[in-house]
Protein backbone atom coordinates (compact mmCIF):
# COMPACT_ATOMS: atom_id res chain seq x y z
CA UNK A 1 0.00 0.00 0.00
CA UNK A 2 1.82 3.37 -0.83
CA UNK A 3 2.01 5.77 1.32
CA UNK A 4 -0.78 8.34 1.55
CA UNK A 5 1.08 11.68 3.02
CA UNK A 6 1.68 14.44 1.09
CA UNK A 7 5.70 13.95 1.93
CA UNK A 8 6.32 12.66 -1.13
CA UNK A 9 10.01 10.45 -1.79
CA UNK A 10 11.51 9.69 -5.89
CA UNK A 11 13.94 8.08 -7.17
CA UNK A 12 16.01 8.17 -9.63
CA UNK A 13 19.04 5.64 -10.82
CA UNK A 14 21.39 7.63 -12.85
CA UNK A 15 22.90 6.01 -16.15
CA UNK A 16 25.48 6.54 -18.75
CA UNK A 17 23.05 9.24 -20.53
CA UNK A 18 22.75 11.15 -17.61
CA UNK A 19 26.14 11.31 -16.69
CA UNK A 20 27.74 14.40 -16.24
CA UNK A 21 24.84 16.79 -15.95
CA UNK A 22 24.31 18.50 -12.84
CA UNK A 23 21.59 17.45 -10.24
CA UNK A 24 20.04 20.82 -11.09
CA UNK A 25 20.03 20.42 -14.88
CA UNK A 26 18.51 16.82 -14.90
CA UNK A 27 15.58 17.67 -12.47
CA UNK A 28 14.71 20.57 -14.86
CA UNK A 29 14.62 18.27 -17.94
CA UNK A 30 12.55 15.82 -15.39
CA UNK A 31 9.66 18.80 -15.14
CA UNK A 32 10.88 20.51 -12.03
CA UNK A 33 10.32 24.00 -12.21
CA UNK A 34 12.59 26.98 -10.09
CA UNK A 35 10.09 26.93 -7.67
CA UNK A 36 10.30 23.43 -6.93
CA UNK A 37 14.25 23.45 -6.81
CA UNK A 38 13.98 26.42 -4.13
CA UNK A 39 11.68 24.32 -2.19
CA UNK A 40 14.11 21.17 -2.17
CA UNK A 41 17.21 23.26 -1.44
CA UNK A 42 15.08 24.23 2.33
CA UNK A 43 13.50 20.67 2.57
CA UNK A 44 15.91 18.57 4.81
CA UNK A 45 16.96 15.70 2.95
CA UNK A 46 15.58 17.43 -0.29
CA UNK A 47 18.00 16.17 -2.71
CA UNK A 48 20.57 13.39 -2.08
CA UNK A 49 22.70 11.47 -3.86
CA UNK A 50 22.81 7.79 -2.27
CA UNK A 51 21.54 9.23 0.81
CA UNK A 52 23.77 11.85 1.36
CA UNK A 53 22.50 15.64 0.62
CA UNK A 54 24.05 17.38 -2.27
CA UNK A 55 23.54 20.59 -3.99
CA UNK A 56 22.51 21.07 -7.25
CA UNK A 57 25.48 22.08 -9.04
CA UNK A 58 26.76 18.57 -8.50
CA UNK A 59 27.81 17.07 -11.56
CA UNK A 60 25.92 13.41 -11.86
CA UNK A 61 27.86 9.96 -12.23
CA UNK A 62 26.25 6.99 -13.97
CA UNK A 63 24.90 4.68 -11.59
CA UNK A 64 24.17 6.80 -8.58
CA UNK A 65 21.03 7.04 -7.21
CA UNK A 66 19.23 10.57 -6.87
CA UNK A 67 16.48 11.20 -4.25
CA UNK A 68 14.53 13.34 -4.14
CA UNK A 69 11.78 14.20 -1.04
CA UNK A 70 8.53 16.47 -1.95
CA UNK A 71 7.17 17.66 1.57
CA UNK A 72 4.05 20.14 1.44
CA UNK A 73 2.90 20.64 5.18
CA UNK A 74 0.11 23.27 4.19
CA UNK A 75 -3.38 23.24 2.72
CA UNK A 76 -5.10 25.36 0.76
CA UNK A 77 -6.06 28.77 2.40
CA UNK A 78 -10.22 29.63 2.51
CA UNK A 79 -11.34 25.84 1.56
CA UNK A 80 -13.62 24.12 4.49
CA UNK A 81 -13.00 20.61 4.40
CA UNK A 82 -17.39 19.19 3.85
CA UNK A 83 -18.00 15.75 3.61
CA UNK A 84 -19.76 15.74 0.28
CA UNK A 85 -20.37 12.55 -2.26
CA UNK A 86 -17.99 11.92 -4.99
CA UNK A 87 -16.13 8.87 -6.72
CA UNK A 88 -12.61 8.45 -7.22
CA UNK A 89 -11.79 6.35 -10.04
CA UNK A 90 -7.77 6.26 -9.61
CA UNK A 91 -5.34 6.91 -6.83
CA UNK A 92 -1.67 7.00 -5.95
CA UNK A 93 0.69 9.11 -4.83
CA UNK A 94 0.74 11.79 -7.46
CA UNK A 95 -2.38 12.21 -9.01
CA UNK A 96 -6.03 11.49 -8.17
CA UNK A 97 -8.64 10.90 -11.36
CA UNK A 98 -11.88 11.93 -9.86
CA UNK A 99 -15.22 11.24 -11.62
CA UNK A 100 -17.25 14.24 -10.91
CA UNK A 101 -21.47 14.39 -10.13
CA UNK A 102 -23.14 16.86 -12.30
CA UNK A 103 -24.17 20.14 -10.01
CA UNK A 104 -20.86 20.35 -7.94
CA UNK A 105 -18.48 23.07 -8.72
CA UNK A 106 -14.85 22.31 -8.55
CA UNK A 107 -13.78 26.11 -7.27
CA UNK A 108 -15.39 27.53 -4.56
CA UNK A 109 -17.00 31.41 -5.84
CA UNK A 110 -19.63 33.74 -4.56
CA UNK A 111 -22.34 31.51 -3.25
CA UNK A 112 -20.20 28.46 -3.63
CA UNK A 113 -18.08 27.95 -0.45
CA UNK A 114 -19.08 24.68 1.08
CA UNK A 115 -20.58 22.57 -2.02
CA UNK A 116 -17.78 22.10 -4.11
CA UNK A 117 -15.21 19.26 -5.23
CA UNK A 118 -12.72 21.44 -3.64
CA UNK A 119 -14.33 21.03 -0.20
CA UNK A 120 -14.81 17.52 -0.43
CA UNK A 121 -11.86 16.80 -2.03
CA UNK A 122 -10.26 18.70 1.59
CA UNK A 123 -12.85 16.59 3.78
CA UNK A 124 -11.42 13.53 2.00
CA UNK A 125 -7.32 14.39 2.97
CA UNK A 126 -8.30 15.71 6.57
CA UNK A 127 -9.65 12.40 7.49
CA UNK A 128 -6.34 11.14 6.79
CA UNK A 129 -5.12 13.97 9.04
CA UNK A 130 -2.96 14.78 5.57
CA UNK A 131 -2.38 18.39 4.01
CA UNK A 132 -3.54 19.16 0.75
CA UNK A 133 -3.14 21.86 -2.15
CA UNK A 134 -6.20 21.96 -4.31
CA UNK A 135 -4.53 21.73 -7.90
CA UNK A 136 -7.33 21.11 -10.51
CA UNK A 137 -5.65 20.20 -13.74
CA UNK A 138 -8.95 20.13 -16.34
CA UNK A 139 -11.53 22.20 -15.36
CA UNK A 140 -15.34 21.77 -16.06
CA UNK A 141 -18.78 23.23 -15.51
CA UNK A 142 -20.40 22.76 -12.62
CA UNK A 143 -23.35 20.90 -14.82
CA UNK A 144 -20.47 18.64 -16.34
CA UNK A 145 -20.42 15.41 -15.13
CA UNK A 146 -17.12 13.12 -15.42
CA UNK A 147 -13.56 12.77 -14.86
CA UNK A 148 -11.18 15.15 -13.51
CA UNK A 149 -7.39 14.96 -12.83
CA UNK A 150 -5.90 16.35 -9.41
CA UNK A 151 -2.13 16.68 -8.65
CA UNK A 152 -1.19 15.67 -5.02
CA UNK A 153 1.60 17.33 -4.52
CA UNK A 154 3.32 20.44 -6.72
CA UNK A 155 6.06 18.55 -8.82
CA UNK A 156 3.16 16.05 -10.35
CA UNK A 157 1.18 19.82 -10.88
CA UNK A 158 3.48 21.14 -12.53
CA UNK A 159 4.22 18.35 -14.81
CA UNK A 160 0.32 18.11 -15.59
CA UNK A 161 -0.07 21.65 -15.99
CA UNK A 162 2.75 22.07 -18.80
CA UNK A 163 1.07 18.63 -20.10
CA UNK A 164 -2.06 20.50 -20.61
CA UNK A 165 -0.49 23.51 -22.35
CA UNK A 166 1.66 21.42 -24.36
CA UNK A 167 -1.49 19.16 -25.57
CA UNK A 168 -0.38 16.21 -24.34
CA UNK A 169 -3.58 15.80 -22.27
CA UNK A 170 -6.39 14.39 -24.63
CA UNK A 171 -9.59 14.76 -23.34
CA UNK A 172 -12.89 12.99 -24.60
CA UNK A 173 -16.24 14.46 -23.99
CA UNK A 174 -19.53 12.65 -25.03
CA UNK A 175 -22.88 15.12 -25.09
CA UNK A 176 -26.07 14.93 -26.31
CA UNK A 177 -26.90 17.76 -29.26
CA UNK A 178 -30.23 18.96 -30.16
CA UNK A 179 -31.12 18.11 -34.18
CA UNK A 180 -29.11 15.54 -36.68
CA UNK A 181 -25.96 16.92 -37.65
CA UNK A 182 -25.47 16.63 -41.59
CA UNK A 183 -22.07 15.78 -41.11
CA UNK A 184 -20.56 13.01 -39.00
CA UNK A 185 -17.36 14.00 -39.12
CA UNK A 186 -16.13 17.66 -38.47
CA UNK A 187 -13.73 19.93 -37.01
CA UNK A 188 -15.10 23.56 -35.50
CA UNK A 189 -12.15 26.07 -35.69
CA UNK A 190 -13.76 28.91 -34.30
CA UNK A 191 -12.29 31.81 -31.89
CA UNK A 192 -14.44 32.55 -28.74
CA UNK A 193 -14.43 35.44 -26.61
CA UNK A 194 -16.77 36.92 -24.23
CA UNK A 195 -19.91 38.17 -24.21
CA UNK A 196 -20.51 42.18 -23.96
CA UNK A 197 -21.86 42.69 -20.32
CA UNK A 198 -21.90 39.20 -19.12
CA UNK A 199 -19.53 37.75 -16.27
CA UNK A 200 -20.62 34.24 -17.46
CA UNK A 201 -21.59 33.42 -21.06
CA UNK A 202 -19.54 33.26 -23.96
CA UNK A 203 -19.43 33.34 -27.82
CA UNK A 204 -18.06 32.89 -30.71
CA UNK A 205 -15.57 36.40 -31.90
CA UNK A 206 -13.50 36.19 -34.28
CA UNK A 207 -11.29 38.81 -32.35
CA UNK A 208 -11.23 36.25 -29.22
CA UNK A 209 -8.98 33.51 -28.49
CA UNK A 210 -8.67 30.19 -30.82
CA UNK A 211 -11.02 27.48 -30.08
CA UNK A 212 -10.71 24.44 -32.15
CA UNK A 213 -13.22 21.14 -31.02
CA UNK A 214 -13.21 17.95 -33.38
CA UNK A 215 -16.75 16.15 -33.28
CA UNK A 216 -17.83 12.66 -34.60
CA UNK A 217 -21.73 11.40 -34.51
CA UNK A 218 -21.90 8.09 -32.81
CA UNK A 219 -25.99 8.18 -33.04
CA UNK A 220 -29.17 9.82 -34.09
CA UNK A 221 -32.33 9.55 -32.44
CA UNK A 222 -35.54 11.07 -31.40
CA UNK A 223 -34.51 14.64 -32.73
CA UNK A 224 -31.29 14.67 -30.75
CA UNK A 225 -27.68 13.14 -31.40
CA UNK A 226 -25.30 11.66 -29.06
CA UNK A 227 -21.95 13.44 -30.38
CA UNK A 228 -18.51 12.11 -29.34
CA UNK A 229 -16.29 15.89 -29.35
CA UNK A 230 -12.32 16.00 -28.61
CA UNK A 231 -10.88 19.28 -27.66
CA UNK A 232 -7.51 21.06 -29.13
CA UNK A 233 -7.76 24.19 -26.55
CA UNK A 234 -9.45 24.51 -23.32
CA UNK A 235 -11.59 28.03 -23.54
CA UNK A 236 -14.16 28.45 -21.06
CA UNK A 237 -17.87 27.05 -22.38
CA UNK A 238 -16.46 25.83 -25.56
CA UNK A 239 -17.81 22.75 -26.91
CA UNK A 240 -21.21 24.44 -25.51
CA UNK A 241 -20.50 27.46 -27.63
CA UNK A 242 -19.24 25.53 -30.51
CA UNK A 243 -22.01 23.45 -31.32
CA UNK A 244 -24.61 26.23 -30.54
CA UNK A 245 -22.47 28.08 -33.54
CA UNK A 246 -22.92 25.11 -35.75
CA UNK A 247 -26.76 25.31 -34.66
CA UNK A 248 -26.69 21.76 -32.63
CA UNK A 249 -26.88 23.33 -28.79
CA UNK A 250 -26.76 20.91 -26.18
CA UNK A 251 -29.92 19.52 -24.52
CA UNK A 252 -30.68 21.08 -20.93
CA UNK A 253 -28.06 23.83 -21.36
CA UNK A 254 -29.75 26.76 -19.48
CA UNK A 255 -27.49 29.46 -20.84
CA UNK A 256 -26.90 28.49 -24.70
CA UNK A 257 -30.72 26.69 -25.51
CA UNK A 258 -32.59 28.48 -22.81
CA UNK A 259 -35.63 26.95 -24.48
CA UNK A 260 -34.66 23.20 -24.22
CA UNK A 261 -35.96 21.05 -21.02
CA UNK A 262 -35.34 17.99 -22.76
CA UNK A 263 -32.77 17.55 -20.19
CA UNK A 264 -32.35 18.28 -16.42
CA UNK A 265 -28.60 19.57 -17.29
CA UNK A 266 -26.20 20.25 -19.96
CA UNK A 267 -26.00 17.05 -21.22
CA UNK A 268 -22.10 16.94 -21.20
CA UNK A 269 -20.17 14.42 -19.78
CA UNK A 270 -15.91 14.35 -19.39
CA UNK A 271 -16.30 10.41 -20.84
CA UNK A 272 -12.23 9.66 -21.36
CA UNK A 273 -8.60 11.13 -20.19
CA UNK A 274 -5.50 10.17 -22.02
CA UNK A 275 -1.69 11.57 -20.59
CA UNK A 276 1.61 10.34 -19.26
CA UNK A 277 1.68 10.07 -16.06
CA UNK A 278 3.66 12.85 -14.35
CA UNK A 279 6.66 11.09 -12.51
CA UNK A 280 6.85 7.38 -14.55
CA UNK A 281 6.02 8.87 -18.03
CA UNK A 282 3.63 5.68 -17.74
CA UNK A 283 0.76 6.16 -20.71
CA UNK A 284 -2.70 6.40 -18.57
CA UNK A 285 -6.19 6.09 -19.66
CA UNK A 286 -9.15 6.27 -18.07
CA UNK A 287 -12.99 6.34 -18.80
CA UNK A 288 -15.99 6.47 -16.95
CA UNK A 289 -19.88 5.50 -18.10
CA UNK A 290 -22.59 7.74 -18.71
CA UNK A 291 -24.23 8.77 -15.33
CA UNK A 292 -28.10 7.39 -14.89
CA UNK A 293 -29.61 10.67 -15.49
CA UNK A 294 -27.65 11.41 -19.39
CA UNK A 295 -28.77 7.55 -19.59
CA UNK A 296 -32.68 8.03 -18.83
CA UNK A 297 -32.61 10.33 -22.16
CA UNK A 298 -30.96 8.13 -24.36
CA UNK A 299 -33.44 5.28 -23.69
CA UNK A 300 -36.35 7.82 -23.67
CA UNK A 301 -35.28 9.13 -26.61
CA UNK A 302 -34.75 5.04 -27.87
CA UNK A 303 -31.26 5.49 -28.75
CA UNK A 304 -29.50 2.14 -28.94
CA UNK A 305 -28.06 0.41 -26.31
CA UNK A 306 -24.70 0.43 -27.40
CA UNK A 307 -24.86 4.06 -27.03
CA UNK A 308 -24.69 3.67 -23.47
CA UNK A 309 -21.01 2.05 -23.65
CA UNK A 310 -19.12 3.27 -26.34
CA UNK A 311 -15.37 2.40 -26.31
CA UNK A 312 -13.23 6.10 -27.36
CA UNK A 313 -10.11 5.11 -27.75
CA UNK A 314 -10.94 5.47 -31.39
CA UNK A 315 -10.47 9.14 -32.39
Amino acid sequence: MYNKNMNRTIHYSINQESGGITVGAFLKNMGYSHHILTHLKRTDQGICIDGLPVFTSHALKPGERLTVRIVEEESSPHITPVNLPFSISYEDEDILVINKPAGMPVHPSQGNYENTLANGVAWYFQQQDTPYVFRCINRIDRETSGLLILAKHMLSGAVLSKSMKEHRISRTYLALVQGCLSQELGTIDVPIGRCPHSILERRTDPAGEPAVTHYRVLASSGGASLVKLKLDTGRTHQIRVHMKHIGHPLLGDFLYNPGNRDCPRQALHSYSLAFPHPVSGEAMFFQCPLPKDLEHVLRSRSFPDVCLSLPVRQP
